[in-house]
């Protein structure tokens, strides 16, 4: 944080939202991310992101794994969010004098609608309430590493540290409390190596997506981007590790699990934007 190179950014200042990021080299950007990331049986070769739904059948029908196939759907909600939120906030008026943002229905109905994407978009919108599910049963689970009473936010002002606290606290029992999480219990359900061998994939995959955002040309878009595939990261890591989050100690050190300052912004801001 104290890096001459580093560069400070109120996100309530910088929303997510159109910015005119667009075109082939937008398009390379999820090209890259669906191929080199989403798991697909080797005698597959042809791209797979031709906007038909082509991954979303190779993944059902050609007996590629729960978990794989759940990968490239968490990939899938994630891009759909960030399609959302374009949509919404959608430049309507660019001249010298105002810059006005709004809901683009046509822009919408190009990702979404059942028809334009030959039965790709209602796809799509599910793969996102997958995503949410699955960011929602994680902070239910990481709620007894933020009720130690050691855990502090440290945001510069003890009763504001404080005030924050209950309030994370009360987000995370709310979540706690949805009566319909997804149970995750059949993922990595099998032999334990192979288990071990296919949740390292999981990790490297999402390190190799945050290294592809670094090529997004548009900063905001790049920013926001890599804040919700690192959220992503970090519910991934809290649901891999319940069993260490289970045994952590009331008070003292957590050795055996940890969240950085950085993944902590990153879950909430991430969580927020589905």
């Amino acid at each position: 944080i104290y890096s001459p190179d580093a560069e400070y950014v109120d996100l309530l200042l910088n929303p997510e939202r159109y910015t005119g990021y667009k075109g082939p080299d937008a398009w390379k950007i999820w090209n890259s991310i669906y191929e080199e990331n989403c798991f697909k049986p080797q005698n597959v070769k042809r791209p797979l992101t031709s906007g038909r739904g082509d991954l979303f059948n190779v993944c059902l029908f050609s007996g590629v794994c729960v978990e794989k196939r759940a990968f490239y759907r968490l990939v899938s909600g994630l891009h759909a969010s960030i399609n959302i939120h374009l949509s919404a906030r959608y430049l309507l008026q660019d001249t010298w004098s105002e810059k006005k943002w709004g809901p683009n229905v046509t822009e919408f109905q190009q990702r979404f609608d059942e028809v334009i994407t030959r039965g790709e978009g209602p796809r799509r919108l599910k793969n996102l309430y997958f995503l949410y599910l699955i960011e929602l049963r994680a902070l239910s689970k990481v709620l007894p590493f933020f009720e130690r009473p050691g855990f502090q936010l440290y945001t510069g002002n003890l009763s504001h540290d404080e005030e924050v606290k209950n309030q994370l606290l009360e987000i995370l029992q709310l979540a706690k409390s949805f009566p319909l999480h997804f149970d995750e219990n059949s993922f990595f359900a099998g032999n334990p190596k192979e288990a071990a061998k296919l949740k390292e994939e999981f990790r490297l995959h999402f390190k190799n997506i945050s290294k592809i955002m670094d090529c997004v040309g548009c900063f905001k878009c790049r920013l926001w981007g890599k804040l919700q595939t690192q959220g992503l990261g970090t519910v991934l890591k809290i649901l891999f590790s319940e069993n260490l989050i289970e045994k952590i100690p009331e008070s003292g050190p957590s050795y055996g699990f940890q969240l950085s300052r950085q993944e902590i912004v990153a879950l909430f801001n991430a969580f927020g934007r589905l």
